[in-house]
């Protein structure tokens, strides 16, 4: 126990009385010491309510026999950095949360760990931090947002950001922005359609690393708080047994993670993630075998934005759980695996039902065949780039056309709203990638802007930064390599053919290789000036897209 190192014994009496300093008794420091990793803040609709999170949290330590001793994590919200230079913040985010939870636990000793995390970052930036520590870690998050309401159906952020799109076309009046503006987002929680941080919440589930409902519980139910409950007294329990992160986090339960993830329709940010948390549990992520788990997972759930169903949905109809349950009757599985529960996989999904078949379709009835994500690999992108295929209209799935250029997001929001994209034209934004950007920003403005202009069924954007969560249509990200570091989305010019089969898992620069090489040599590299302070030092450190945007240590 970590109390032997830095509490127990005469040379330790300095440590305990700093404890004190604390208010500390010394029964308390009898226990195990349990870190509370919780990222509150007042800023973040996702974690607003994490206080009431930590609470109870530090009350099922406290039961269980554990003294718990809290820590914060910072967080951004993404959808409050989108559209500006705040989102060039937003990905290095996830590294800073990794370390600085490193230095905190390594600093001061801990037995156990409690992650509270909610938002797009801090899910992955805490499960790194988890593989990295290797000791006994559990997993609650603030859980999602209820869905708003607009004109008696459902509605959230995407359509708050699509909204604007269609006011800047003249199809609905201030009044009506203003309605959107109200409702869209009603309650506390992270944005209610399977966006990116519900996606990680998610996968925490399938990974082992949390508790049934850690993904769905929205985060006003009451439901919430008791599971924050027993994720307090179930790390007493990690403890007592020494199981540990890596334990969990294996080979094959990050393999299952993929599969749930194609299953679920989950955000393209997974495939910057899942690598990431991959790396620091030492297991080899090959981005080409994700296309394997896809032709092999059918695709189960169509949520917000890829359909008219909500976290709130697929909370009722079972949950996780339940979609893993359906996966299963495929074998599509590794259920031998373990988990926070003490209890193996297909020992937790045991006794899960599918309530709804609309929001969850049985194996035999898939939306489609194939899993909610897909990487292309092309002349365009040799090391890959990704496409969440279960949000893309079928009459997107093959499509060429003309390319539009733009050397940054700002401009291109510019030419939409400026009415100069046309159907059928191929939108491609470069030097926004992991290196470039710095800090490969997600691009939920224009691809709001096009599907609120109606355009979402003609045209296709495709850039070395990323997409939002709630981004739908043929909205192509992760190209790699990067515009900066010489990839050939560097030298494509206007009018330039770009051809894209996502089935086939092919996208294509119509330019001849020839062309392509004179190009390198006529068009230069463009780097952003005066990039200071962290981002300096991340741009320099960031490895591409394709390896997860993970730091180069």
């Amino acid at each position: 126990m970590i109390k032997d190192t830095i509490v127990n014994g005469a040379h330790n009496a300095p440590h305990r009385s700093l404890y004190k300093a604390l208010g500390l008794t010394r029964e308390e420091l009898e226990r195990p010491l349990i870190g509370i990793v919780s990222s509150y803040n007042e800023i973040v609709p996702g974690h607003m309510n994490l206080d009431k999170i930590t609470q109870a949290v530090k009350l099922g330590v406290a039961m269980a026999g554990g003294t718990p001793i809290m820590f914060p994590a910072i967080a951004v919200c993404d959808g409050i950095a989108m559209g500006h230079v705040g989102m060039k913040y937003s990905l290095v985010t996830r590294d800073l949360i990794a370390d600085s939870t490193e230095a905190m636990v390594m600093a001061h000793g801990f037995d156990g760990l409690v992650m509270i995390p909610n938002c797009d970052k801090n899910v992955p930036g805490l499960l790194m931090a988890s593989a990295r520590l290797n000791i006994p870690t559990i997993f609650v998050s603030g859980g999602p947002m209820l869905a708003g309401r607009v004109d008696g159906k459902k509605r959230s952020l995407s359509a708050m950001f699509e909204a604007v799109g269609s006011y800047k076309a003249g199809t609905i009046d201030d009044c009506k922005l203003c309605e959107y503006e109200d409702k869209a987002c009603p309650t506390c929680g992270s944005c209610s359609g399977m966006y990116t941080a519900n996606s990680m919440n998610c996968l925490t589930e399938v990974l082992g690393m949390g508790l049934q409902g850690n993904g769905t519980i929205p985060a006003v139910y009451s439901a919430r708080i008791e599971l924050a409950k027993h994720a307090g007294m179930q790390i007493m329990e990690l403890v007592r047994k020494n199981i540990r992160p890596r334990d969990i986090m294996t080979k094959e339960a990050i393999e299952n993670a993929i599969t749930a993830d194609m299953a679920l329709g989950c955000s393209t940010n997974s495939m910057l993630h899942l690598p990431a948390i991959a790396n620091e549990c030492e297991v080899e992520f090959d981005l080409d075998y994700v296309n394997t788990i896809s032709e092999r997972t059918p695709n189960l759930c169509h949520l917000a934005p890829a359909g008219p169903t909500y976290m709130e949905d697929l909370n009722e109809a079972g949950g996780v759980y339940a979609v893993l349950k359906e996966l299963t009757k495929l074998n599509l599985l590794n259920t031998n695996v373990m988990t926070v529960t003490g209890k193996t996989l297909g020992e937790n999904i045991e006794n899960s039902v599918n309530k709804d078949e609309e929001t969850i379709r049985p194996i035999d009835n898939p939306f489609t065949k194939t899993g909610g994500i897909a990487v292309l690999k092309g002349n365009l992108a040799p090391d890959g780039c990704v496409v969440k295929r279960s949000a893309v209209a079928k009459e997107m799935l093959v499509h060429e056309g003309p390319a539009r250029v733009y050397e940054s997001e700002e401009d291109c929001i510019s030419a939409i709203y400026a009415g100069k994209i046309q159907k059928g034209d191929v939108v491609v934004i470069r030097y926004e990638g992991p290196s470039g950007g710095p800090g490969m920003r997600e691009m939920l403005s224009p691809t709001s802007a096009i599907a609120g202009m109606g355009l979402d069924k003609d045209v296709a954007l495709i850039t070395d930064g990323r997409f939002s969560g709630a981004t739908r249509g043929a909205s192509i990200g992760h190209v790699s390599p990067e515009a900066v570091s010489g990839g050939p989305i560097a030298y494509v010019k206007d009018g330039d053919i770009i051809s894209i089969n996502i089935p086939e898992y092919k996208i294509e620069l119509k330019v001849s290789d020839e062309e392509l090489a004179k190009r390198r040599q006529e068009m230069p590299i463009k780097r952003k000036e005066n990039i200071t302070g962290y981002l300096k030092r991340y741009a320099q450190q960031v490895s591409s897209a394709d390896k997860g945007a993970i730091i180069n240590r």
